[in-house]
């Protein structure tokens, strides 16, 4: 009996769509390489690692993400610890976990450590994958981020498009990651939408309007700044 995939279709070259939301968790060209020209270069890794820096995260999706920040972390010689921290609503199963990730040979050594720590990880909310502390926090963000107790040096914001996810870019969670922020802390998201970008300086980040991965001409990055928070 063929393996079934709760709320998931797949395209044929094996990126996973959303059935809910009707939206690809990755780019359809490269998901790898959309995730570090977006996020990592668009938060300025591996530059400004540090042990005890903190990652925040809208969206754990298949964990790509993860695997590239610590493969990163990894490959730039850190020492001591990273905290990573995502905000996800439904989490998917370890089975999907690894039908994604094979599109990613260069993860494997990296999925292997995440999708054996999946099922603790599910039930405890907590996990060490190496030097990396992996928290996963179920529920809607615009409930469970404004309770997180936490402050992150910057942000993954890769929840599916605006478009046909707005909860997951409304003004007042905006303003819970700014809250959860540090001073001079930077966030990075594949959108470039004008309505993202105003809740973003409405909620005291300095935006800016960069050059998108692929076909997407643009992407937004910000910069934490207190003195602009209303």
């Amino acid at each position: 009996m063929p393996q079934k995939f709760n709320d998931l279709s797949w395209k044929p070259n094996g990126v996973p769509v959303s059935r809910r939301f009707d939206d690809p968790y990755y780019s359809l060209d490269n998901g790898l390489d959309e995730t570090t020209h977006v996020f990592l270069t668009g938060n300025g890794l591996p530059e400004r690692f540090y042990d005890g820096f903190s990652i925040g995260e809208l969206g754990f999706g298949t964990g790509l993400n993860f695997l590239a920040t610590l493969k990163l972390w990894q490959d730039s010689g850190q020492k001591g610890c990273l905290e990573y921290i995502s905000f996800e609503a439904f989490p998917l199963e370890k089975n999907e976990l690894l039908r994604a990730h094979a599109a990613f040979p260069v993860l494997v050594s990296v999925s292997e450590l995440l999708v054996g720590s999946w099922d603790a990880l599910k039930q405890s909310g907590v996990v060490q994958i190496e030097n990396i502390r992996l928290t996963l926090v179920r529920g809607d963000a615009r409930k469970t981020l404004p309770q997180w107790q936490g402050l992150c040096d910057c942000w993954y914001l890769d929840g599916f498009s605006p478009a046909k996810n707005p909860e997951l870019w409304e003004p007042e969670l905006m303003k819970s990651v700014a809250e959860k922020s540090k001073q001079g802390g930077t966030l990075a998201t594949y959108s470039a939408a004008s309505f993202v970008r105003q809740n973003l300086a409405d909620a005291g980040f300095s935006v800016s309007r960069v050059k998108g991965f692929g076909r997407k001409k643009h992407m937004t990055t910000a910069v934490m700044d207190r003195h602009n928070a209303g």
